[in-house]
């Protein structure tokens, strides 16, 4: 006791120190305290197939699944900055937002043996700390969104409104500590040890993922390696001052189960004008051995597959964005009713969308 009462009087001294042998310049400077976040909602209804009740046809896909009107999320981002260090909050509240932190578990506390949800930690899209040790290295330790994928779950991120298969059953959030290298102006790369996936609050399984990225001028090759194995590409291109491209490619398989799914998706986005930009997403998903359950049926192999494409419009009106979206899917086995409530192979829907910005 005597040694740590002599340690901490020690450290007590030196910080004191150090702190008035600081001269006035070179003083940290006071944090930055930020405030930002996004509203949205949305009109959604299917063409050729019901509307709302028990038959209701919902693409399988995260978010935008409501039918009339209906509500995304509240987004509230509170952020610290300082010299070298700073902390986020991420908050989400509404049906968006629950959707976006399924795996936000919370212990025991009712003691019927798993873990309870409905909890408040249930609204923590992300919280993190980070360290930019130097200009060139960034430490990250918390719950962070994933890494992977051209989507994310803020729709003020996504140019589409609805979401992506790949971006739907690939991981939304982790948490662990990760460290990203800016090699220089063109090369990034990023080392992580992580939960397993949308694990955010604790590690329920006793497993742990790695996770690695390399960056090159705006194209990113990622890869999870754990309980599950993942290998992403995400990449676009001006082509011109008004067409860009983007590009989106995944493989995922379980290494318990070797269910796996694996797809490709195209963004062309066109600017017609300063307040218009006309989009496409064109995706081909599929999934083996019973895959994730995107698709209702499988064939004698365990295989599935599906076809999206989903025509976006973009309008802004100062921090107000429209969006009107017309999207079809089709699948390899009969996933969705029509309105005669038979199988179907297809489905056609129609939302438009309005998202505030802050």
């Amino acid at each position: 006791m005597k040694n740590l009462f002599t340690l901490a009087m020690l450290f007590s001294v030196f910080i004191m120190y150090a702190q008035d042998s600081i001269p006035e310049s070179e003083e940290a400077p006071k944090k930055k305290f930020s405030f930002s976040g996004s509203v949205d909602g949305y009109y959604r209804t299917n063409l050729g197939a019901p509307n709302g009740g028990e038959n209701s046809q919902t693409p399988n896909t995260s978010f935008a699944n409501g039918n009339g009107f209906a509500i995304g999320m509240a987004n509230a981002i509170i952020s610290f900055e300082g010299k070298k260090v700073g902390a986020v909050a991420d908050l989400v509240f509404g049906p968006r937002g629950t959707d976006a932190v399924f795996g936000s578990l919370q212990w025991d506390l009712d003691g019927d043996g798993t873990p309870d949800l409905g909890n408040s930690s249930q609204v923590v899209n992300q919280l993190y700390v980070y360290w930019n040790v130097s200009d060139k290295v960034t430490l990250t330790f918390g719950n962070f969104n994933t890494f992977l994928g051209y989507e994310v779950i803020s729709p003020t991120g996504n140019f589409n409104y609805s979401t992506s298969y790949m971006f739907s059953y690939g991981p939304f959030s982790h948490s662990g500590l990760k460290l990203d290298y800016a090699i220089n102006d063109d090369w990034s790369l990023m080392g992580a040890i992580m939960n397993d996936n949308d694990l955010t609050n604790f590690n329920l399984t006793n497993n742990y993922t790695l996770g690695a990225q390399v960056g090159y001028k705006g194209t990113y090759l990622n890869f999870l390696y754990g309980p599950q194995f993942q290998v992403d590409l995400t990449t676009g291109f001006d082509i011109t001052d008004s067409f860009y491209l983007g590009l989106n490619s995944t493989y995922y398989v379980d290494n318990d189960s070797d269910a796996s799914f694996y797809g490709v998706a195209i963004y062309p986005q066109l600017k017609t004008s300063e307040s218009f930009v006309l989009g496409f997403r064109a995706e081909y998903f599929g999934e083996g051995k019973g895959g994730v359950g995107a698709i209702g049926g499988y064939d004698d192999d365990g295989d599935a597959n599906a076809f999206e494409f989903t025509l976006t419009g973009n309008y802004a009106i100062g921090d107000l964005m429209i969006i009107p979206e017309f999207r079809i899917d089709t699948t390899s086995e009969d996933t969705f009713l029509n309105d005669d409530l038979e199988p179907t192979g297809s489905l056609a829907s129609f939302l438009v969308a309005a998202v505030y910005k802050f």
